[in-house]
Order: C-alpha cells, then structure tokens, then sequence
C-alpha cells in the first residue's frame, strides 16, 4: 500500500492494484518513450505524462519489498484525452483515470516488474478526491483500454483473464491479464476516502490486482514511423480496489 501525506484521517494509503509482470519484454520494462518503452506503452493504453512536463508538488511512497524501502512515485501518468501531447492537461482540470508507478529493482527483488495505483479522480475544483469505486473502477478502465470492451468488475475473480492488442508510434503490444488474489486485502480499513469510495456495501478495495504481461509484436520499419490513432476510452461497472500486502512478490 502507498504511504500518502495529509490524510485524514492520518495514516489512510491507497492501493497498488496493476503490475505490469518482469516477464513482458525487456524494452516495454525501460521508462522511456523510445525502442518501445514504457512511456510509449502507455500512451498505447491513452496515457501520457504530466501537463506540459509539470510534478506534483506532493509525491506518494511505497515499499515494494526489493530492498529499497519506501520510494517516490516514479512519475503520475494521466489520461490524455486522445492528444498525448496536451490532453494530461485537460485531465488535471476535469479529472479521470491516472495512475502513479515504481519499478521493482532492488537487490532483493530484482524483477523489473512495474507497480502502479490506478484510480479515477474528480476534477480540479473536487481537490482530485476519488470518485465511488474509484480505485476499481481506474484499473478496470485502462485493462478496457487493452480489451476494447468493458470489465464486468463485480464479477471479476482470480480466475478472470484478459487480454487485447494496443498501438502507439509504430509499434504494437499484445497484454495478456490476469486478476490476481493474495497481494491485496479485501477492506475498506485504513483506505484514503474510505468514507465516500466504498460503496452499497462494498468494501473499498476488493482484493484482486491485475497482472499484465505485455509483449512487442510490431515495430516501425523505420525511425520516423507516425504513431497509430489512440484507442477509444472504454467504461466499466464501477469496481472496488486493492491495498498491496508486503513485501510483494516478483511476478
């Protein structure tokens, strides 16, 4: 689970809910933008970094159990609306999903995996608080991203996969998912707006993480290849979400 500062009450974290597995390729495990990246990943699921190369002033931390403690965020990534270049911007005013990373690469656990707390925030003038199940309901959105379809997430289970092709720059990734149960608990306690994101009974957080395995299948012939059309923001069933009990696994 994320340290996050200023809640309230204090001590409230939020969940680390996606991971990107250590067994996708090599160069989707690099953050960069280039050769296939992660940066370039994302933007192939419709996210793409900070307004205008703008940080957060408050940074969250976890502690993935590889020997490194609690770190910053590696960086927020936000959806971009259909304009990579800007539309982050308009996410910051009007709210959606983002989400925050870390990768995993400590010397006690030297996975590569990447770790990231997807969820869906309300606008600017809200403070950015979560929107009901909105932790769920941010991971199952970007896995929709993959899929081109809703996730039906009150009926996901840990056998529940997935699985879609996504483009961006010339280059192509084929995610294989799978909701996994174990690395989270199933609670609304000690959850960042608990209060309002828990909904109908529902606890906050409903235990499952999705694992991604992502593999390059296409690549530019050329240096200067023109990147693909982003893919439609798909909606889901409102979801819950999932608190990282740790030290983690290398998955």
């Amino acid at each position: 689970m994320q340290e996050v500062p200023n809640t309230f009450p204090v001590g409230q974290g939020e969940p680390v809910n996606t991971i990107i597995s250590g067994k996708s390729d090599d160069a989707v495990l690099v953050d960069s933008d280039q050769n296939g990246g992660l940066r370039n990943y994302f933007e192939s699921l419709g996210f793409s970094s900070e307004c205008l190369g703008q940080k957060e002033a408050t940074s969250q931390m976890v502690n993935l159990g590889d020997g490194k403690g609690y770190l910053n965020e590696t960086a927020v990534i936000r959806w971009d609306y259909g304009d990579p270049q800007l539309g982050t911007c308009k996410e910051t005013i009007q709210g959606g999903d983002h989400f925050r990373y870390w990768m995993q690469d400590g010397s006690e656990a030297n996975s590569g995996a990447i770790f990231m707390a997807v969820s869906y925030e309300q606008p600017l003038a809200q403070q950015h608080d979560i929107i009901p199940n909105g932790y769920n309901f941010g991971r199952d959105w970007l896995i929709g991203n993959i899929t081109q379809s809703s996730i039906p997430t009150l009926q996901l289970t840990n056998t529940s996969t997935y699985g879609g092709s996504t483009s961006a720059n010339g280059y192509t990734y084929q995610s294989d998912i799978k909701y996994v149960s174990g690395l989270l608990l199933n609670t609304s306690y000690g959850i960042n707006h608990n209060l309002t994101v828990a909904v109908n009974g529902v606890n906050a957080v409903d235990g499952l993480v999705a694992v991604l395995t992502v593999k390059i299948m296409e690549k530019p012939t050329t240096s200067d290849a023109v990147g693909l059309p982003p893919i439609q923001l798909w909606l889901s069933l409102p979801l819950t979400w999932l608190l990282v009990a740790l030290p983690l696994l290398a998955l």
